[in-house]
């Protein structure tokens, strides 16, 4: 649940039952869309509002006092407000989390001194304190809105994705399995980029998974518990028990290098050194985490994995890697993506089944290819994204936006799909242009906006928002 630390503005001269009003009306709309509150009671300042310094310094102990938890700030203003007061609280508080900015509309018949809210004037006074105090924050769609309208729950929407990708990111901790494998210097990246906004990863070599995995017995709980999970999660008709024997393990010990190591998200090596030194993909095993909302990445793609779990962040669904594979026909705004694949079942509507490694078969195998996720992708809204490093600039970088999988037919083997990008031939242009990888991130849903801002306006990132 995202939690949302609430500041009623508040100013004297101006009708403070407004106030009184406004916060509950606040109170049960959050309520309502799912997010938790903390925020001053009528009994510590008048109408649990902030007017005053002494009511900032309120505010902003208990916004310390439940920092942990907090992931965005919301600043209503049912009346003027006090626009330093604002400023001060959360200056006060030392939260450095996103910040939204909400104004009350004036009704045009309840104009009176009796009545009138001025919060459409007072928002830009509270904008102004929070650029003079350089305090990033966002605004709703319209510049004063009804909090019960649809609307301020689509602005509650995105901010909470805002928020939840801001905080998540600034704390996110991933696993790197294994080294990049010597051909992709595609997916290179810079661990010391990443740290620096946050970003901790954990490394650990393919021979100590191999190792431990070889070590277990098939007997035991742990093992058969996640050879359950497997068959229960995809139909695996054909496939050895050996071969899903392999997988369990593997799959119990990255469950395990997560937990010890409190992971968000892997990036595994695969080509070739799993197929010829363990005798199975990691696929399916990838599939159920990112289907659990726990991405998992291929070729050790650290920052592949990056724009996954922001979006996972964002919207609550799992996030997939894939390549951008091939044109579609003749039409330009249409593509073929592609991946062996380790796609979670939420992209095929749990209809993939398990097959083998057709690419690399013919090198390693068909006996050590086993693991595969397969099957065309259901048509859906996605959301697009692809995070990298430039060493050479010093900067984090990205480009993302929103498009569709569509239902048109398209034959191939592993997981696949045809993608529909408006202009996405300007949006080819831009990737290879400026050296972007081939791998992208998908997810089932439209957060682009949500994302963008996050990286942007919170973390100081450069990116490309195509279509915007």
């Amino acid at each position: 649940m995202t939690t949302l630390g609430v500041i009623v503005g508040n100013r004297g001269f101006f009708p403070s039952e407004l106030c009184e009003k406004g916060r509950k009306t606040i109170l049960a709309v959050l309520e309502k869309q799912g997010f938790n509150v903390i925020a001053l009671s009528p009994e510590e300042t008048p109408y649990g509002s902030v007017e005053t310094y002494k009511d900032a310094k309120k505010c902003a102990d208990l916004f310390k006092k439940n920092a942990e938890e907090i992931d965005g700030i919301l600043v209503t203003l049912p009346n003027f407000g006090d626009e330093r007061a604002v400023a001060d609280t959360i200056r006060l508080s030392g939260l450095k989390v996103p910040v939204l900015v909400h104004a009350f509309p004036d009704d045009k018949e309840q104009m009176t001194i009796a009545t009138r809210r001025d919060s459409f004037c007072g928002k830009m006074s509270v904008c102004n304190n929070l650029t003079q105090y350089g305090i990033p924050f966002t605004l709703t769609g319209l510049h004063t809105v009804d909090p019960t309208s649809e609307s301020f729950a689509n602005d509650l929407e995105k901010f909470g994705g805002i928020s939840r990708v801001v905080k998540g990111l600034k704390n996110a901790r991933f696993g790197q399995v294994g080294a990049r494998p010597a051909a992709f210097i595609t997916v290179r990246y810079s661990e010391k980029l990443l740290e620096s906004t946050g970003i901790s990863v954990e490394s650990i070599d393919l021979s100590e998974i191999f190792g431990q995995a070889w070590k277990m017995g098939d007997k035991e709980s742990a093992v058969q518990e996640k050879l359950g999970s497997l068959k229960d999660y995809i139909s695996t008709k054909g496939i050895g028990e050996e071969f899903l024997m392999k997988m369990a393990k593997f799959g119990v010990v990255m469950d395990r290098f997560i937990k010890e190591h409190e992971l968000d998200g892997t990036a595994i090596q695969c080509w070739t050194s799993m197929e010829e030194y363990f005798g199975v993909v990691p696929c399916t095993i990838m599939s159920m985490l990112s289907n659990n909302l726990i991405p998992s990445a291929c070729e050790a793609d650290i920052t592949g994995l990056v724009g996954m779990y922001a979006m996972v962040k964002a919207s609550n669904k799992p996030s997939a890697i894939l390549d951008w594979n091939n044109n579609y026909g003749d039409d330009p705004d249409k593509g073929v993506v592609f991946h062996c694949s380790n796609i979670p079942q939420e992209f095929f509507g749990g209809k993939a089944d398990m097959d083998y490694q057709e690419i690399i078969a013919g090198s390693v195998g068909k006996e050590n290819t086993f693991g595969t996720v397969v099957g065309k992708l259901r048509a859906t809204p996605v959301t697009y994204c692809r995070v990298s490093t430039n060493d050479l600039n010093g900067t984090v970088g990205a480009y993302l936006g929103q498009g569709e999988i569509t239902d048109d037919p398209v034959k191939s083997f592993g997981g696949y799909g045809v993608v529909r990008i408006p202009d996405f031939q300007g949006l080819l242009a831009h990737i290879c242009e400026n050296g972007y990888e081939h791998h992208v991130a998908l997810n089932p849903s439209r957060v682009a906006a949500a994302v963008d801002e996050a990286f942007s306006k919170y973390l100081g990132w450069s990116v490309y928002h195509h279509g915007k």
